[in-house]
């Protein structure tokens, strides 16, 4: 890996005084170049005065959610490859080292940390299924996942970082980081990483069905904007077949007798297609949208280099080679 390359570790916190310095000492020793940033989300347990006597560089965001907190770290730090990871230490820091790696050999724009733990207080069950199928859903709509999309671990390029969005304002943010590696094509990568439990007097700021249904809606939304032409042609379809199911009866009565006797019943089913035609034209005008909205986010992301792995032989030196 070029030693030259900035690395950023960057720690989103919230009542995180417990294990905060626990988890600024793995990545010092893991990353030791790297600078390490904790941004405290209003904490009111001295996260912050813990982190600074870790020797963190420490920021703070007032709005309150890990996607705020994100979306300011994303802006303000300045790098060429981004460590996120949660500063509970549940998270191995020692496989930082590996996961840099394989971004900067690979010219990668993400590499997730799959977590993989034989702790049940660590990874609940019920946020194992949940994960499960949250992924499938993704999968289903977006063509292609990852098999841990909730993962809070995950080393990106800064071009990644710096044309990402990140519209979201809590939990439901590395949803929409999937989401963006998936639509614009990105070179990404998973590894599997140990998962631990929180250290004692730590404990989980998740909540299991308020922030599962709060993912399962950013989704449905994600769904809806990058995927118009299937979300609204599946409305569209199913309208057409109401109608066309509402106007069989009727349209076998008008071949027997040539009489329409239920005439609301032919106004609805009539009601029903057009809107369907709708629907399904509303899709194709949006799709048109989102391939434009879709491109901009890729020239923002083409004018951002990728982290290199060792420096690039000159131009005269690559003509001279052939």
């Amino acid at each position: 890996m070029n030693s030259s390359l900035r690395i950023a570790v960057l720690l989103p916190c919230y009542n995180e005084a417990a294990a905060i310095g626990q988890t600024i000492a793995g990545f010092r020793a893991a990353l030791p170049d790297a600078a390490i940033f904790v941004y405290d989300n209003n904490s009111s347990d001295g996260t912050a005065e813990a982190a600074a006597a870790a020797g963190a560089i420490v920021r703070t965001e007032r709005m309150q959610g890990k996607g705020h907190v994100v979306r300011r770290m994303f802006a303000d730090v300045e790098a060429d490859i981004y460590v996120l990871a949660d500063g509970d230490a549940t998270y191995d820091a020692a496989a930082a080292p590996g996961l840099v790696a394989r971004l900067a050999e690979e010219q990668l724009d993400m590499v997730v940390g799959a977590r993989k733990s034989e702790v049940e207080a660590a990874y609940r069950r019920g946020h194992r299924l949940g994960n499960r199928m949250l992924t499938g859903m993704l999968a289903a709509i977006f063509g292609r996942s990852f098999t841990d999309i909730l993962s809070g671990y995950r080393v990106f390029s800064r071009r990644f970082v710096k044309s990402f969005p990140a519209l979201s304002s809590g939990f439901e943010i590395e949803t929409e980081i999937s989401v963006h590696a998936l639509e614009l094509a990105m070179p990404v990568a998973e590894v599997t990483t140990a998962y631990g439990a929180r250290p004692e007097g730590s404990e989980s700021k998740l909540s299991t069905y308020r922030d599962g249904w709060r993912i399962l809606r950013t989704i449905g939304h994600l769904f809806r904007i990058e995927r118009p032409v299937l979300f609204y042609g599946s409305f569209g379809l199913l309208l057409a077949l109401i109608a066309i199911l509402l106007a069989i009866p009727l349209g076998i009565t008008y071949a027997d007798t040539g009489l329409v006797p239920r005439l609301p019943t032919a106004i609805l089913a009539t009601g029903l297609m057009i809107l369907a035609a709708m629907s399904f034209m509303c899709g194709l005008i949006l799709d048109t949208v989102v391939r434009g909205r879709r491109e901009v986010r890729r020239l923002a992301y083409l004018a951002h280099p990728a982290p290199q792995a060792a420096p690039q032989p000159s131009p005269s030196r690559m003509q001279s080679g052939a």
